[in-house]
């Protein structure tokens, strides 16, 4: 059983009201849930952040059921949740994450076409940080869909695109993956659902050696799965899609290059996110590597892993890293247009 988090921090009362009405747009607008099926929240009392969510699910879903996780057996948990059919609905509440020994909770639910609401590590945010997640669970669906489908389009059609990087440019000098999105909109996916936030369109260069140029950094994914955000930008230096040298780099940058040529000998970069959630931003940042990755910029993954994209000189089992930077982002262009300038989406 987890310890309660030592801190004297209470997410206020507004944030909690921000955080009800986000969370109906969310089950309305993204979910559908309705009140023909049922709803099950399982959350944990161990940071505030949980407990804001908790009591925001319970002004919204009042008639649910509401399971405290620590506060039984995990096996109990389980088999209430095993009583569950097609279209209910499963929220987790977690101030780190759930285990149930082989229970893959998202999986298995997905499997059993139960959708699912995820709030993870919500332990490693507190203070500013909790209004930020907060914030981030607003659902604007016609940003979202709209300018999401839009960029998607964009990309799958390009043949090239750049990142200015204020001073650096990274160039993709062929045509790109056929883009993701994550727009909160299922209705073509298989499962109903995810971890929230959400909001990012990605993809990665067909051709990962035709990426080169220079990209500067201003946080990372450190070897404690948080956000590092760094005082100085650091410059990535890419050639035929590696990593060859880091500009300005910290004793824990160095770190994750270092994990990374252990296992896979060079540090692929791989992902380019279009990320489109406008609570996060280069200066609005929250510790959660699974939140901040939908900042509305430009971020990139290190490392030879993606699970969505197939590359024929990558095998799966010799792939190990996946490590998320974010990127000081000027403009974005594909092709020769801008899509991206003045922080924000230009389509």
């Amino acid at each position: 059983m987890q310890e309660q988090l030592e801190t004297t921090y209470t997410v206020p009362e507004n944030s909690i009201e921000i955080a009800a009405k986000n969370i109906q747009d969310i089950l309305t607008q993204t979910v559908e849930h309705t009140a023909d099926h049922t709803a099950m929240v399982v959350y944990d009392s161990k940071c505030p952040l949980a407990v804001a969510l908790t009591e925001g699910y319970r002004r919204c879903l009042p008639s649910s059921t509401f399971i405290d996780f620590y506060a039984g057996d995990s096996d109990e948990v389980i088999k209430t949740l095993s009583a569950l059919k097609p279209a209910d609905l499963v929220v987790l509440i977690q101030t780190s994450s759930f285990r149930m020994n082989a229970f893959r909770l998202r999986v298995d639910l997905f499997s059993k076409s139960i959708k699912v609401i995820e709030h993870p590590h919500l332990g490693q945010m507190i203070d500013d940080e909790a209004v930020y997640y907060i914030e981030s669970l607003a659902y604007d669906p016609t940003y979202y869909r709209g300018v999401g489908r839009a960029l998607k389009k964009l990309i799958d059609e390009a043949s090239s695109g750049a990142v200015d990087s204020d001073g650096e440019l990274l160039t993709f000098s062929a045509p790109f993956e056929l883009a993701k999105l994550n727009i909160g909109d299922y209705s073509e996916m298989k499962n109903i659902g995810g971890q929230f936030p959400i909001g990012e369109v990605f993809t990665e260069a067909r051709d990962l050696a035709t990426v080169n140029g220079r990209v500067r950094i201003f946080a990372f994914g450190d070897t404690t799965f948080s956000v590092n955000k760094v005082e100085k930008p650091i410059t990535l230096v890419i050639e035929e899609g590696q990593v060859v040298e880091a500009i300005d780099s910290t004793p824990e940058f160095d770190k994750v290059l270092a994990n990374i040529r252990k296992d896979e000998e060079v540090v692929w970069l791989r992902e380019l996110g279009f990320g489109m959630n406008r609570a996060f931003t280069q200066e609005r940042t929250v510790k959660d590597i699974g939140s901040y990755e939908r900042m509305c910029g430009i971020h990139l993954s290190l490392g030879a892993k993606h699970g969505v994209y197939k590359k024929a000189h990558l095998r799966r089992a010799d792939t190990w890293h996946h490590v998320d930077v974010f990127a000081v982002t000027k403009a974005v262009t594909l092709d020769e247009q801008v899509v991206y300038e003045k922080g924000e989406w230009q389509v």
